[in-house]
This record gives structure tokens, sequence and C-alpha cells, in this order.
């Protein structure tokens, strides 16, 4: 019997929600100097409003994953959705205070999708395919940014910033109401997955991922490799959050681009993110079933990566021509998309039935450092150095990370 492929569409309904939340998520970047500029806002408002996301972001991951275990994912995705969406339209209210609130509703919205959907594909993929399948999942990611960053564009040249996020809300509002109605916590509670690819799924997945039991907090929060994914996340996610939030003011300010270019080039990393997601994946799980090690998919590959990364991105300090230097910065954002489904297939392993929950915690951690990034570029802009300092900043986030993946013990 030929197994089904029910799987593949959860992934592909995985995917599709990462990618509008982060098409919404994001979607503000693009607009930022247009925006501070029709409300009259600082750089310093910007700054604060765009956090506004994260704070609230990270310190609900745990209760988002833990609220998802009760619900099961089914129901709890669909109320991420719906809620994530609200809070797009509220954002065309267009007065820094409800923007902000709207950003920090959003980031609540937001916190459990991550740490669900790391838990989902724990339990509907082997060990052998799950780096495979994150990689699609935080490649699916930056999509969003990638078709949000000229489609803003475009709104602002053409139709205004403020009915621009009510029409971002509506595709969020689709999707709920899609997977509602067809998607099943457990692939054996799927009527469309039959006996072969069941069985295929059973074979080294977390089935019993986002059900509720109790969680060993005890034995995590004394393991040593938790507390340095939590700590390596922190620093990734500090690096990733520039593009999502000063990467187009970057360019315009510091290279001298114009809104439409810049927001075109903002592209490239992102794209770049993608590639690397995707391809990522398939190498970490290829060196798995190749070698039978963690150690060497997981663990090595993902400090290599960041590794140069590092070095990609500290080599673009000294490049003056600008679309050479977003090619190199993009180049190293490839390697750092890379190590995405090394980390997530590192927490599946990790975490086992409790995948969600440890992404969850360390997830928390990353948005901890993606909500400091954004204020602390207006300081180094103004008092330590402009905008080299904050490249030279961005590259040294990620060596930071590689020396903390080379302590992990997986």
């Amino acid at each position: 019997m030929k197994p089904t492929s029910t799987r593949l569409i959860v992934l592909a309904g995985l995917c599709s929600a990462a990618a509008l939340a982060y098409f919404v998520r994001n979607g503000v970047a693009p607009a930022e100097s247009t925006i501070r500029a029709d409300l009259g806002l600082t750089k310093e408002d910007s700054g604060m409003m765009i956090s506004a996301f994260f704070w609230p972001y990270a310190l609900c991951q745990i209760p988002a994953a833990m609220l998802a275990q009760r619900l099961g994912a089914r129901w709890a995705l669909v109320m991420y959705a719906l809620m994530w969406s609200l809070a797009t339209a509220g954002f065309a209210l267009g007065q820094l205070g409800w923007m902000t609130a709207s950003r920090a509703l959003m980031g609540v919205a937001q916190a459990g999708l991550v740490p669900v959907g790391v838990g989902v594909m724990a339990g509907w993929f082997p060990k052998m395919a799950q780096a495979s399948a994150a990689g699609a999942f935080s490649g699916f990611m930056s999509v969003g940014s990638i078709v949000a960053a000229p489609l803003t564009a475009w709104f602002l040249m053409s139709g205004g910033w403020r009915w621009m996020f009510i029409l971002y809300a509506v595709p969020g509002i689709i999707w709920a109401g899609w997977f509602a109605w067809w998607y099943r916590n457990r692939p054996a509670e799927h009527p469309s997955v039959n006996l072969a690819e069941l069985e295929w799924i059973e074979k080294g997945s977390s089935s019993a991922a986002l059900t509720a039991q109790a969680i060993p907090w005890k034995k995590l929060l004394l393991s040593l490799s938790l507390w340095l994914l939590c700590a390596q996340q922190f620093f990734r996610a500090a690096g990733y959050i520039f593009f999502a939030s000063w990467f187009a003011t970057y360019l315009q300010e510091a290279r001298g681009m114009t809104l439409v270019k810049s927001a075109w080039l903002t592209t490239l990393p992102l794209l770049a993110d993608v590639a690397g997601g995707f391809s990522g994946g398939l190498l970490s799980d290829a060196l798995m079933r190749r070698t039978g090690s963690a150690c060497l998919s997981r663990q090595g590959m993902a400090m290599i990566l960041l590794l140069l990364c590092a070095m990609l991105i500290l080599g673009a300090w000294f490049v003056a021509q600008p679309v050479l230097a977003v090619m190199i910065i993009s180049a190293g954002m490839y390697c750092a998309g890379a190590v995405n489904p090394c980390y997530s297939a590192t927490l599946m392993t990790f975490g086992g039935p409790h995948a969600g929950t440890v992404s969850a915690v360390t997830n928390m951690c990353g948005n901890l450092g993606a909500a400091c990034f954004p204020i602390m570029v207006p300081w180094l802009i103004a008092h330590a150095g402009g905008w080299d300092a904050v490249l030279a900043g961005f590259g040294a986030i990620y060596m930071v990370a590689a020396m903390l993946w080379s302590r992990v013990r997986i």
C-alpha cells in the first residue's frame, strides 16, 4: 500500500500560516519611514512601536504552548490566526498608542505559532524527516516577509498605508476557516491518512506532542543544553530582526537608496534565508541518515554555518558598492537560514513529547533578543558610530551564537 500524503498538506498548512504571520508582522518595516513622517514620530517612537510586538510575543510563548496542549493544535492555531488578523486591522487606526497596542496584541496572538508548529511537526514526521519539514516551515516565514516588502512599497505609492493593513488582515481569517474544517490533531484521527502513511509517521515521531501531559520543568531547567539553546536563539533572533525592522531604513540612510529600491533589496537577504531553510533541512536530514549522528548533522552544521554568516556580514562592512554589500549580507543570511532546521530538529529530539514546550522556552528567549535590537539601533546610530556600528554588532551577534552551539549536547 502506498502511503497517502496528508502529512504534506499538514506541512503546507503550517507553512502558509507562517508566511501569513510574518507577512503581517513585517509589513510595518518597509513603511516605517513613511509612517514616521506621516504621523510626525521620532525614530525612538518607531523603535518602541516595532518592539512592542516582541515583548508580549516572548512572554506569551510558554502560556500559548500550554494552552495549545489543552485545546489541541487545531483550535489553538485557529484562535491565534483570528487574533493576529484583528490586530493587523487595528493598526489602520493610525495613532501611535493604538498602533503600539495593536503590535502588542499581534505579539500575543503569534506567540503560539512556532511552538505549536514544532509540536505538530514532531507528531506528524519521523526523526529522519523532521529537519526538512522544519526547513520548509522556517523558510516560509521569510516568504511572508519577502512578499510584504515590495507589496507594502506599492501600497505606499498608490493606496496609502491605513487601508493596506485592513486588507492584510483578510488572508489570516480565510486560513483560520480552512484549518478549522480540515485539520486533525493526531494522524490517526484524520480520515485522509491510510495505514501505510500512519506507520511511516510513527517511525520515530513524537506522537504524544501537544497532548496534555505533565511537563518535567525541573529536568528541563537543570539542562545546560537547554540554556545554551535559549542563549543562541536570543542572539540569532536579534540578528534576524534587523531585516524586519531597520534594514530598509539602513539602505535608505546609509546607502542612499530610494524607498522602492530599498524595499526590493530587502527581499534579497530574506530570499537567501528561505533558500537556506529549505536546503539546510535537506542537508541536515541527509547527514543524519548517512551518519546517524545528531551531533554532526544538527550541532556541528549549525556552528559552522553561523561562523560563516558572521564572517560574511562583517566582510560587507568593507564593501562600498551598495548592491554588492547586500549580496554579501544575503550570502550570510543563507548560512543563518540553514541553521533554522538544525535548531528545530534539535528541539524535537531534545523535547520529545514536550517539543512544543521546549520550543516555547527557547523562542521566548529569542524574542527577548528581537525586542532589544530595534531599541538598540537608534542608540548605536547616535552614540556608537552610526550605521557602521549597527552592522558590526549585527555580525558579532552571529559569532556569539556559533560559540554557544559548540557546547550544546544533544
